[in-house]
């Protein structure tokens, strides 16, 4: 039988077509699919039929392989051999697995299959690796295979975890792999360093072909070096967990690279994607983020923006309004959210009332008492708490400082505090540097609950850290495209526009509007006193509504009869 099954391997690979090439089809009807090293190949899985990977001329210099297989949203599994088990196989949309190779090998081989009803569509590579190349996941002591090349990843709203198992130093054939845990100098798998990699999809594209396509670009090491975003360096005393933030609707690629620093040598894991939603949910799945209560609550949002951006000023009780808005309804949704389990589209509705409840207050409080100081405190917070979100927006949040929480809160706190104090001699200059930019900004809010953009991730990543303890130690990068950068230009163009309108037409104008509480009792006495003043004339509001009351009240009362009441008397 042995004899038989070589000589049919033989007649298949001299046959054209059958020899693995790069971004080739595999054939499912055949049932063996030949693979060349360090080339990509593209096959269909269907569910009943298993299929056989088989690599042939294996050179004598490599020690180890990683084969790989890749899906978008569907599981494949990957075995040693035809009977499942969970120390030989795996199952995910990416998986890989290491074979270590004998003396004289020149030929191994894998199983592939599906169990999904519907047919996958997967690329697949063997890596080979040679003596002094790490093992990945070579000293695993958590996951099921005995070595584990593969990255483990979850993801909730808040954020996206990869987790990965210690690699071991390379060795040659048919010896024992050094031992793991026995020593810790520089003759042992301590010596290692992992550096983790990070690559973005395209925004808004979520096609099966730009995926798979784009992870032959995170397979190999000099690939992902070139390609991928660099985050951060583990050593092998650091946890082999790190953590992102969370891009929904975003396609984003991670893998880890495994240095040798002294022989100078690396290998790569099995990479892994993540879209951080499900294709598969019937409510908000990856094709239909935005809720709608989300659309409808930002983009009545942003028409109120819109018009503060550019006559905020103007209207200094509706300006009022919009940031007392702003003020009570982040603070009501941080608290609601993390006291109560009310769905999302109650706490937005709550949200709504309460932050209407605060722009009415600070509203009313205006109007009573007139402090310009308390108004304008509350303006400079709301602009120093976006210039502050701006700020740990760029690489600087990522510092390893700043995953301390009182660290970062104190130095948040102090940049949005610094701002109304700057501007405390010029208080005009700062109300409508507010309109402008916070007005503004509420468009590009807007525009994120219909496309995905980046620039929404400068306060959710503010609102994230406020609602999870956890989000501290994670990674805050994002990509910045075409998308990015056109709704970047609106942004600046409307702030821009709003501002130079406001400065221009309020130039001559009262730096603030008068007192309303004062103005209305100053009025209220000069009717008093003027008797010629027509509403010197008009009866106090008290016995106005006393004679509607009477006139109602008479409305509904009999009428008596006219004339004799008495009966004559005989």
């Amino acid at each position: 039988m042995g004899l038989l099954r070589l000589l049919a391997l033989a007649v298949l690979a001299s046959q054209p077509g059958v020899a693995g090439g790069a971004e080739t089809i595999g054939n499912s009807s055949v049932g063996i699919i030949e693979f060349s090293v360090g080339k990509f190949r593209y096959l269909e899985l269907n569910r009943p039929f298993p299929e056989e990977a088989i690599l042939r001329h294996i050179s004598s210099n490599v020690t180890f392989l990683i084969f790989q297989i890749h899906s978008q949203h569907q599981n494949t599994t990957i075995s040693f051999s035809n009977t499942l088990l969970p120390s030989t196989s795996g199952t995910g949309t990416d998986k890989g697995l290491v074979f270590i190779l004998r003396p004289e090998q020149s030929m191994c081989s894998w199983y592939l299959e599906t169990l999904d009803a519907e047919p996958v569509q997967n690329v697949a590579i063997p890596l080979s690796y040679s003596e002094r190349d790490p093992v990945p996941g070579g000293c695993n002591l958590e996951f099921d295979l005995d070595i584990d090349p593969n990255i483990y990843l979850t993801y909730d709203f808040f954020e996206t975890t990869i987790k990965f198992a210690p690699a071991n130093l390379g060795y040659e054939r048919g010896t024992d792999p050094p031992p793991c845990d026995i020593r810790t100098g520089q003759d042992s798998r301590w010596r290692l360093q992992y550096d983790v990699y990070q690559y973005f999809l395209p925004e808004n594209d979520l096609t099966e072909e730009g995926l798979l396509k784009h992870l032959q670009r995170m397979a190999e090491v000099p690939q992902v070096t070139a390609n991928g975003i660099k985050v951060v360096t583990l050593t092998a005393n650091d946890k082999t967990s790190v953590s992102f933030s969370s891009l929904r609707g975003q396609g984003v690629i991670y893998n880890v690279i495994v240095w040798d620093p002294f022989l100078n040598t690396s290998a790569a894991y099995v990479p892994v994607h993540t879209y951080a939603c499900s294709f598969e949910a019937v409510e908000g799945n990856c094709s239909s983020l935005g809720r709608v209560s989300t659309k409808v609550f930002f983009t009545l949002f942003a028409v109120l923006g819109l018009f503060i951006c550019f006559f905020g000023h103007r209207f200094w009780k509706t300006e009022l309004f919009f940031i007392g808005f702003i003020f009570m309804g982040f603070f009501f949704y941080i608290m609601i959210t993390r006291l109560t389990p009310i769905k999302y589209d109650v706490r937005l509705i709550l949200t709504a009332v309460a932050g209407s409840i605060g722009g009415i207050f600070l509203v009313a409080a205006w109007w009573r008492f007139g402090i310009l100081m308390l108004c304008m405190l509350c303006v400079g917070l709301v602009l120093g708490f976006l210039i502050s979100s701006v700020t740990f927006f760029t690489p600087l949040g990522n510092l390893t400082v700043f995953r301390n929480d009182d660290v970062f809160w104190v130095t948040f706190s102090c940049i949005a505090i610094l701002i109304p104090v700057i501007f405390m001699g010029c208080l005009r200059i700062l109300n409508i540097l507010t309109c402008g930019f916070i007005g503004s900004y509420s468009v590009v809010l807007a525009i994120d609950s219909y496309l995905y953009t980046s620039l929404s991730y400068i306060t959710l990543n503010v609102l994230k850290r406020a609602l999870n303890t956890h989000f501290r130690g994670a990674f805050t990068n994002v990509p910045f495209q075409t998308n990015d950068f056109i709704i970047l230009a609106v942004w600046g163009m409307l702030a821009v526009s709003g501002i130079t309108l406001q400065m221009r037409r309020e130039g001559g104008r009262p730096l603030f509007p008068p007192h309303p509480y004062k103005l209305w009792k100053r009025e209220r006495e000069r009717r008093v006193t003027n008797i010629l003043d027509p509403s010197h004339h008009i009866p106090p509001l008290r016995e106005r509504l006393y004679g509607q009351f009477t006139q109602i009240r008479e409305f509904f009362q009999k009428e008596q009869p006219a004339g004799e009441r008495t009966p004559l008397l005989l």
